[in-house]
């Protein structure tokens, strides 16, 4: 898949690896449909649009797409980066686990994810076909909380799980109309998530990293989509991007 001439979604593009992914795919030529509940940190381009989106909602992510083929043109690409962070013990001192702080989680991280890719892969299956016979590229974002999650993670670790599980599922089934899927497990980036905790937490953090030593940025995993999306041999993978970081039970 060529990035120069192509148009993509993103998912979570207004802030963070989203919005990194955005500029790094308009960098290259290509044409971006962000979809996100908050507007972009950065303005448009000629090459961007904006609409607002609920990933959970058909009628939003329809509407994007609708909105992306008629201004920007056929999709080749959809890069998932919506997501929310869920921190709760099950037992904890003060309550037990709410359950619909479980289900927010699940339905914005993964049924979010997979209503995304159902509509985009149908829109995608109808475009013609590329060199090597591929017709688009999916990249959704797990975490490495899916293999390692720490006390506190579970919804969260959960639904990054579950991503990943959906990855070789999907790539086979999309293999008949040549879209590819591959997930993407960031370790500890430097996002306005991560921005919310205390700066020593993120320097604790960032020190238990083998090698870089700090957090990631998020143009290096804007960097891995692009890879992904020019790499046709790569399908069916999760690829962990995280200095070979691996959590602590806390």
């Amino acid at each position: 898949m060529k990035i120069p001439g192509s148009t993509f979604i993103v998912t979570g593009g207004a802030s963070g690896l989203g919005a990194a992914t955005v500029r790094a795919l308009i960098d290259r030529g290509g044409s971006v449909a962000v979809g996100d509940l908050a507007e972009p940190e950065a303005g448009q381009s000629e090459r961007s649009l904006f609409i607002r989106t609920d990933v959970c909602s058909e009628a939003d992510v329809s509407a994007l797409i609708e909105a992306c083929r008629d201004r920007l043109g056929p999709i080749a690409g959809l890069v998932n980066c919506a997501g929310i962070a869920v921190s709760e013990r099950v037992l904890g001192r003060e309550r037990v686990h709410p359950l619909e702080l479980f289900d927010r989680c699940i339905q914005t991280n993964l049924v979010g994810t997979f209503n995304t890719c159902r509509l985009v892969a149908a829109a995608m299956a109808d475009s013609p076909e590329s060199d090597d016979d591929e017709r688009g590229v999916v990249v959704n974002t797990a975490s490495v909380a899916a293999y390692d999650g720490q006390i506190g993670q579970v919804a969260y670790a959960a639904s990054k799980g579950g991503v990943v599980s959906m990855t070789l599922p999907l790539a086979r089934e999309f293999a008949r109309v040549g879209i590819r899927v591959v997930a993407i497990a960031p370790g500890v980036f430097a996002t306005p998530m991560m921005a919310e905790l205390p700066e020593k937490a993120q320097e604790a953090l960032a020190q238990s990293i083998p090698f870089p030593s700090r957090l990631g940025k998020p143009e290096e995993y804007a960097s891995l989509v692009c890879h992904v999306i020019e790499n046709v041999m790569l399908n069916g993978e999760t690829i962990r991007l995280d200095g070979a970081l691996r959590l602590p039970p806390r």
